[in-house]
């Protein structure tokens, strides 16, 4: 007789067999991991016998056993807790079963992925790091093989989340940047073009995974480009900034009125492209403030300020300013009449200048242009290759009246500054910059070739 409390070793039950209520197989001595795998290999080779050949077969033999096992008379409460436990037990068993099959399933069709696909590793890695975020998640869930590859930090170098953005919250931000880790290059969040009732989920703090670990992950981000995160606000993305060193490239659009520019720029000492849109025409530069930006910002190669309340005075000095710049777009701008381009020509003859968009400036004139015009014919300007001046309202001419017909040395232009595009649209239309053909439109019937394209186009191509 065992003495007290002392437990049974438990052995694998036959069907012949007299069957005795089984122990807990954790604490049971003598029961080892070699002895728990041999019995579910003798478990699992029952499914070669003839006996065991048909589901029907198999499911009797388990309602046989069971039957024995738990009695159906009704005993004491404690045999009927051990009952219990036991059942319980058989499904956890069960359930391990089926999930390590499942494992097993995945497994062999990995191995047969394997072999079947053609790439290597490596190089499904470089072609899964091509695609845009949404598809590689989509690609992420087709099996383990692709699962496997697109968990690679290389593959999220890139992370745009913008073709998901009514779905995209912090969280999910969080766990983008953290697979990236120190391969993250570039970011986009937000919707670029947000439907009626879109609400963005993300809130102001959604930026700061890339301040963690003393910016591990935001000393690594060269591109961030924000879209219409309402949310934000100038400190707190400015504190994100500073965590962003060798930030390059800084798009923000849909921005809040913007009059701490200096303060958003301070730690942007390598930035070469901003764009910044604000919601309406309510951001002012100040004098104060500008020295300052033009400081924070001197490697500027590209600048857009979109919607901004700007002077003549501020328009001149940011082109003199930033003595690499580019590009400038400084479109929708509601006080610029053009005037500042007068005194641009001598000072700023070797400029480096390519691209000047003015687009829908309210209050541009007409005389402005026209001079502006003659000083490229003058030699002004050597590097300029584009000006757009287009007006869905046209120029303003003698006072308080308009054009759209303006005159303009369009002849000469194409003479003496044959790779000169020259861009001036007064009625709503789709973006003539995009046409392949290289025309260029002044009153709707000049036109030359030119060879000019540029990136920045798509981001201010209608004429609203």
């Amino acid at each position: 007789m065992d003495p007290p409390n002392s437990k049974r070793p438990c052995h694998a039950p036959s069907v012949t067999s007299s069957i005795e209520f089984p122990c807990s197989l954790p604490t049971a001595p003598g029961f080892n991991q070699s002895n728990i795998d041999m019995t579910i290999s003798s478990f699992l080779s029952l499914s070669d016998l003839p006996l065991f050949s048909s589901p029907l077969s198999m499911g009797c033999s388990f309602d046989r056993v069971l039957d024995k096992v738990i009695p159906s008379a009704v005993g004491t409460s404690h045999d009927e807790f051990k009952q219990d436990r036991f059942l319980d037990h058989t499904l956890q068993l069960a359930s391990l079963l089926y999930k390590s099959t499942e494992r097993c399933i995945r497994k062999r069709a990995t191995l047969q992925n394997s072999i079947s696909w053609p790439l290597l590793p490596e190089l499904t890695i470089k072609v899964f790091s091509m695609l845009d975020t949404k598809s590689l998640i989509q690609a992420s869930a087709c099996c383990t093989m692709f699962n496997k590859c697109a968990t690679d930090r290389v593959c999220y170098s890139h992370i745009d989340l913008t073709t998901a953005a009514k779905h995209v919250d912090n969280g999910v931000v969080c766990i983008m940047i953290h697979r990236a880790g120190k391969e993250l290059r570039s970011l986009k969040l937000g919707s670029i073009s947000p439907s009626a009732g879109y609400i963005s989920l993300l809130t102001r703090s959604c930026l700061a995974p890339l301040t963690f670990n003393h910016g591990f992950a935001g000393g690594h981000l060269r591109s961030l480009h924000l879209y219409y995160l309402r949310s934000m606000d100038v400190e707190s993305l400015s504190t994100v900034l500073s965590a962003c060193l060798n930030l390059t490239d800084l798009k923000i659009v849909g921005f809040v009125p913007l009059e701490q520019l200096e303060l958003l720029t301070r730690n942007c000492r390598l930035i070469k492209h901003l764009f910044i849109e604000i919601y309406s025409s309510a951001g002012r530069i100040t004098d104060s403030s500008l020295l300052k930006f033009v400081d924070n910002c001197a490697n500027l190669i590209s600048l857009s300020l979109l919607c901004f309340l700007l002077n003549d005075t501020i328009a001149q000095k940011l082109v003199r300013g930033f003595r690499q710049l580019k590009y400038i777009n400084l479109s929708r701008s509601l006080e610029i009449s053009g005037c500042f381009l007068r005194g641009l020509g001598l000072s700023c003859k070797d400029s480096p200048l390519e691209t000047l968009i003015l687009r829908n400036c309210y209050n541009l004139e007409e005389r402005e242009v026209l001079l502006f015009l003659n000083s490229l014919l003058a030699g002004d300007f050597k590097s300029i290759r584009l000006i757009d001046v287009s007006n869905r309202q046209g120029l303003v001419c003698d006072g308080d009246s308009r054009t759209s017909e303006p005159r303009f040395p369009i002849e000469e232009l194409k003479k003496q500054r044959p790779n000169v595009t020259f861009v001036a649209v007064f009625e709503p239309q789709p973006s003539l910059l995009s046409s392949s053909s290289g025309e260029v439109y002044s009153d709707g019937t000049s036109s030359w070739s030119s060879n000019y394209s540029s990136d920045e186009e798509e981001d201010d191509n209608d004429l609203d």
